[in-house]
């Protein structure tokens, strides 16, 4: 009928932006809603400057940093992509890594005695809690293991999880350092990952993208699990 129409769906695309970064090649993300010219920092590995000057690029307003942990080579470009906003961005990281945090992410310990860790995190992230990014939800969940404090970054539309160093295209995140346990990280992944649906593009700390399927079936590291 004349001067009826359809109601359009609105957009579900998140754009995201990798540059991979520092001594250790961290994936530092920069995720926008285009339409709003807004973004977020996930994981500022390291150049915050590069960080910066991408995102302007772009046409992105970068309005927050969010962190998965407190490894340095996660965190090591906050201050200077900060220091390029008009007022100190505000940083999200869970509590259990506040500790990490304060200790310079272990920066010390690999050599980087005059590290600079930015802004000091003012939003306590919890498990459940949902973020936005423009228009777009992003739930948080906790996925200790790797450390204590560790989170992903969920979005059920588009599907997309940012899953720091939990788990990789392949493999599984370190347990080796101070706050690391198999058992809790292997459980992690069963819980907060596995759970996705299949079609779930994940975002590593390093390394390519998967997604949730190809590590369900592949991933030596999840033998057993279904």
């Amino acid at each position: 009928m004349e001067g009826m129409q359809g109601t359009k769906k609105a957009p579900t695309e998140i754009s995201v932006a990798c540059l991979t970064l520092g001594p250790a090649l961290t994936n530092a993300y920069l995720v926008a809603d285009d339409a709003a010219g807004t973004a977020v920092a996930i994981d500022p590995a390291w150049d915050g400057a590069e960080l910066g000057a991408e995102a302007e690029r772009r046409g992105w307003r970068v309005t927050d940093i969010w962190l998965t942990h407190a490894h340095f080579d996660h965190f090591g470009g906050a201050a200077e992509l900060s220091d390029r906003s008009p007022a100190p961005l505000p940083v999200a990281l869970h509590p259990e890594d506040y500790r990490l945090w304060k200790a310079l992410g272990g920066a010390p310990w690999f050599g980087f005695a005059d590290f600079d860790p930015g802004p000091e995190p003012t939003i306590e992230l919890a498990h459940g809690m949902v973020l936005r990014i423009g228009r777009f939800q992003v739930e948080v969940r906790h996925a200790p293991g790797h450390t204590p404090g560790h989170v992903l970054f969920v979005s059920r539309d588009p599907p997309l999880a940012f899953c720091g160093d939990v788990i990789f295209a392949g493999g599984v995140g370190r347990v080796d350092l101070p706050g690391g346990d198999g058992p809790t990280l292997l459980r992690s992944i069963e819980q907060q990952v596995l759970s996705l649906p299949d079609e779930t593009t994940l975002y590593p700390g390093h390394g390519g993208t998967t997604t949730v399927g190809r590590e369900r079936a592949t991933n030596p590291f999840l033998d057993g699990f279904s």
